[in-house]
């Protein structure tokens, strides 16, 4: 009975470890917080009409929350938003309102977005500000 009270302790050891392990690890990665969205971005649309076009948006970032600037070819105003780790949310606040759904890492972001006519898909690339590499320019 001893050798098996030994391996049962020896067992719960190695979980607890591995459970402690793991606690730290979720506790770094929430420390990290959500990827840095701010500064300007070229967003190529291929656009629910099948037809592309590019649109840009300019993005402050507080936190989890964004605001900023939206640029189209018939149409610009605020935005509102959100960041969630790599989820980025963006509304825009136009005439005709745009939702942007996407992944953003560092200096790109890919997804869909909504508009009154229907969903079209975007890639986004940083063209200034946050993790955009500033140089000798």
């Amino acid at each position: 009975m001893k050798g098996h009270s030994a391996r049962i302790l020896a067992a719960l050891a190695v979980v607890s470890f591995f459970g402690l392990f793991v606690g730290i690890r979720g506790v770094k990665a929430q420390e990290q917080g959500p990827v840095d969205v701010s500064g300007k971005w070229t967003l190529y649309c291929k656009d629910p009409n099948g037809s592309t076009s590019a649109k840009y948006l300019e993005i402050k970032q507080n936190g989890v929350n964004l605001s900023g600037h939206f640029k189209g070819p018939n149409q610009s105003g605020g935005i509102e938003g959100t960041i969630n780790e790599h989820h980025i949310l963006v509304r825009t606040k136009t005439r005709d309102v745009l939702t942007f759904r996407g992944r953003a890492d560092g200096n790109t972001i890919v997804g869909t977005f909504h508009a009154r006519r229907g969903t079209g898909q975007f890639q986004a690339i940083r063209t200034e500000g946050g993790s955009v590499s500033q140089g000798g320019e």
